[in-house]
């Protein structure tokens, strides 16, 4: 318990402490936002905002990571091979990311890298973590919504591959294009941490029930992710002083999915980040829908850009939407939990049941 408030505690300082020197960074170097033509019109006033600030995200994350284990190497908290590739994973996003942002920056238009060096860019990024997870992890190739004896899927190492790709990439798209208002990503992304902490954490306790014995690792990381929201959200929240840009979405949705993955419950990532697939979705629906009928379902997409048309105050959405985010981070542990439940029922004094883990295995090098 200790190195995970340890984790937290560094994260947000570090994070909410480090960003007003890259406000003043960008300021002084030009580095701002680029606003979409086609945007709403009360977001123009907002270009020229610094961005890029997503690296304090993810510098706070690491860095209360690997403090909390060097903190707590006497509690048998260590690095694992698991929770190392979840990070090289959230910085590599944030590597892409950050290049998306520069060019952006540089080009002074609201365009960084084109669609096939994105794309190609992530697929890389997707098809190394998968490799390594399979290779180096040894991350079995089923998907489940819990526990690796309850109802999974064997997808084979080649269908878990293509899984595991298109779980990464579009869990980072999704983030990104959730991130168009302030705060609304920090926030919704803080809300399906903190759900992955627990889910973690509760894994850690019960490692004879989930078979996760990396949990601990994948909490600490998990709730440093999370400190790391929240402290970006301090300087991120309307009237923002800095956005996250892709530098910070695309590492957000990266490290979602690489937690969902390997706390082997990445049929809940949907749920835990629904807000995050209902902002696809409106994308998706209004693509075809206009390309096939010629007609608009919503005003604007993404939807909470539709809500603003329709007359709600930025924020509006942005409460109201944290308020969803929330409730589906309550779902999200209370289909976990009643699965648990169901495993242990009544209450469970079963060494099965409650015997925390030893030394977990799996350690880096």
């Amino acid at each position: 318990m200790i190195s995970l408030l340890i984790a937290v505690a560094v994260s947000t300082l570090v994070s909410v402490g480090g960003t007003p020197f890259v406000i003043r960074y960008c300021q002084r170097h030009g580095i701002g936002q680029q606003i979409r033509e086609d945007g709403p019109e009360g977001h123009f006033t907002k270009a020229g905002t610094p961005t890029m600030g997503g690296v304090m995200i993810v510098t706070g994350a690491v860095t209360g990571y690997v403090v909390a284990h060097l903190r707590s190497q006497q509690d048998n908290v260590i690095f694992t091979r698991a929770g190392l590739l979840v990070v090289l994973l959230i910085v590599g996003g944030s590597i892409i990311g950050g290049l998306d942002d520069f060019l952006s920056v540089s080009r002074e238009r609201s365009l960084g890298l084109n669609k096939r060096a994105k794309s190609a860019s992530q697929l890389i990024l997707a098809l190394v973590f998968a490799w390594l997870a399979y290779a180096a992890a040894k991350s079995p190739t089923t998907i489940s919504f819990v526990r690796a004896d309850g109802f999974h899927l064997n997808l084979g190492v080649v269908g878990w591959v293509i899984f595991v790709v298109l779980l990464v990439i579009g869990s980072s798209n999704a983030v990104n294009l959730t991130d168009g208002l302030d705060g609304l990503a920090a926030g919704s992304g803080a809300f399906a941490f903190s759900a992955f902490a627990l889910i973690a954490f509760w894994q850690f306790r019960h490692v004879p029930v989930y078979q996760v014995p990396q949990a601990l690792d994948l909490a600490i990381l998990a709730v440093a992710m999370l400190g790391g929201c929240v402290g970006f959200l301090w300087w991120n929240a309307a009237p923002a002083k800095i956005f996250m840009g892709d530098t910070g979405s695309l590492a957000i949705g990266a490290g979602l999915a690489g937690l969902a993955l390997f706390t082997r419950t990445p049929l809940l990532l949907p749920l835990a980040g629904g807000l995050f697939v209902a902002e696809t979705l409106s994308v998706i629906i209004q693509v075809f829908s206009f390309r096939v009928f010629k007609r608009r379902v919503f005003r604007m997409a993404p939807i909470h850009h539709h809500f603003e048309q329709r007359g709600w105050p930025e924020t509006t959405v942005i409460i109201r939407f944290w308020l969803i985010a929330g409730a589906l981070t309550a779902a999200t542990l209370g289909v976990f939990y009643y699965d648990y439940l169901l495993q242990c029922p009544g209450t469970p004094n079963s060494r099965q049941c409650s015997a925390p883990p030893p030394t977990p295995p799996q350690q880096a090098g």
